[in-house]
């Protein structure tokens, strides 16, 4: 336990080191009455509302990240100071719960998000139009209301979301799991699945990761493991990305990267199959020489391979050779309730927006969202945004509050138009940095993310799959 506390910590405080540089000095605001009220729904989640004096008649309902099992849960009404301050200046309302708990708390979420809705109507009025928004399983969430209640929205803005659900979020990390094992701790008791030491289980991973970064081949292993979940060979915010050809420098970040989100595949992992009543994730019929072929990394890893002189095709067919990992189809079933996406929008407007260089929610996740939405006919509804930089929900104030301006002109016009293109996004966040005194360029470019290596959307029109295994389909 001790572990994970401390992982935590480190975790925490990285955020906020991280929010300090990109934001710079918080700013003072002159909203001299805003009204603030707090509750607590009938599962014990606590509620948030901040209404201005001035309000416009905009609610935004903030959905907040994953918070580590047994961590502090507070309220939360937007992801960072600056922007909120911004945003009650401007005569927004703010609301948002804590959820009723910690850890893969999407059940509780969608469900208390809601809630919250109903608990802004009670005690401040109906809002003229609602707007969804969240960050990273905050942005899941915000997706999840959209196909949950999109009668209650006007639009909704998904922030470095899990927006290829949970099904292919666990599988994907599975298939880096499962090759970390084999090729790099074949000897140890790390467990994959039905994990029963968390703690114990984090410190045996990160012991084999720093002992595989020391040689040659495992810095090779461990540049295959990070293509299997296409983790980004860039760590720093706040640095220049690597050369596409500097593998040495990608390698270094992905072992980073690795370092600080092994906590999801081999600890929380725990908490999950906890709630779900077994484990969700599966590899079956994984073809891995295919997944890497298929992986934006394959030259890197091909070269680290050649440099250290180990056979790629060898480990490849080891991986193929283990025995694979079954799932428990009861808790397949709720990992698709909490939740996987139909692409069903409902006709609200959706924004999606991602940095480039996300380490724990890799941007080929929007690549997954969209073949959904795609699927079911909504391309129309759906805009997607990137930011050129390292880390994960790494924007800026001045970014953030770009992108939702460019989400209220869709949905007051009911036209895109060009305010989601790269041009008008950085025009827009430029033109916010000097009040916000934000000192770092906005940073969005056009791109296309990869392909997601393990997506499953479910059709639009099912509901809840009889049979899950039958859903896994390629990009």
């Amino acid at each position: 336990m001790r572990a994970r506390s401390g992982l935590v910590l480190l975790v925490v405080l990285l955020a906020v080191l991280l929010a300090v540089a990109l934001a710079g000095v918080p700013v003072a605001h002159a909203q001299a009455a805003v009204t603030t009220s707090t509750g607590t729904l009938a599962d014990g989640a606590t509620w948030q509302i901040r209404v201005p004096a001035d309000w416009n008649g905009t609610l935004l309902l903030y959905s907040h990240g994953y918070r580590a099992p047994g961590s502090p849960n507070p309220a939360q009404d937007v992801g960072d100071p600056v922007t909120g301050g911004w945003l009650l200046d401007h005569g927004f309302a703010l609301a948002g719960s804590s959820y009723a708990s910690t850890g893969w708390a999407i059940k509780d979420a969608l469900a208390d998000q809601a809630a919250a809705l109903d608990a802004f109507e009670a005690t401040v009025g109906h809002p003229r139009q609602t707007i969804a928004w969240g960050d990273s399983l905050g942005g899941m969430v915000a997706a999840g209301l959209v196909q949950r209640i999109p009668e209650r929205l006007d639009g909704a803005l998904a922030a470095c979301g899990v927006v290829a659900g949970a099904v292919a979020t666990w599988n994907q990390a599975l298939d880096a799991a499962f090759a970390f094992k084999v090729l790099l701790a074949p000897d140890s008791a790390l467990q994959l699945v039905h994990i029963t030491n968390p703690a114990g289980n984090l410190a045996l991973a990160t012991q084999a990761l720093a002992a595989a970064q020391t040689t040659a081949a495992g810095r090779a292993r461990i540049a295959l493991v990070a293509a299997l979940n296409d983790t980004p060979g860039w760590a720093n915010p706040t640095g220049p990305e690597p050369a596409p050809d500097d593998y040495a420098s990608q390698q270094l970040s992905q072992y980073a990267n690795l370092n600080g989100t092994f906590a999801f595949p081999f600890a929380f992992r725990a908490e999950l199959e906890a709630r779900a009543g077994g484990n969700p994730s599966w590899n079956l019929g994984v073809d891995y020489a295919r997944q890497l072929e298929r992986s934006v990394d394959r030259d890197e890893v091909e070269a680290l391979y050649g440099q250290a002189g180990l056979s790629l095709a060898e480990d490849l067919r080891a991986l193929n050779r283990t025995p694979r990992i079954a799932p428990d189809l009861d808790a397949v079933g709720y990992a698709i309730r909490n939740i996987v996406f139909n692409g069903r929008l409902g006709g609200v407007p959706v924004l999606s927006m991602h940095t480039t260089g996300d380490p724990l929610v890799v941007a080929q996740q929007e690549r997954a969202y969209a073949q959904a939405v795609r699927a079911a006919g909504n391309t129309g509804l759906l805009r997607q945004a990137f930011v050129h930089r390292a880390g994960h929900c790494s924007f800026t104030p001045a970014e953030r509050i770009g992108a939702l301006q460019a989400l209220l002109q869709r949905v007051d016009t009911g036209s895109w138009g060009e305010a989601t293109t790269p041009e008008q996004l950085n025009a827009a966040a430029e033109a916010l940095r000097p009040t916000l005194q934000v000192p770092t360029p906005s940073a969005f470019l056009a791109y296309t993310p990869g392909p997601y290596l393990r997506p499953f959307n479910l059709p639009p029109f099912v509901a809840n799959a009889a049979d899950p295994m039958r859903l896994d389909t390629a990009a």
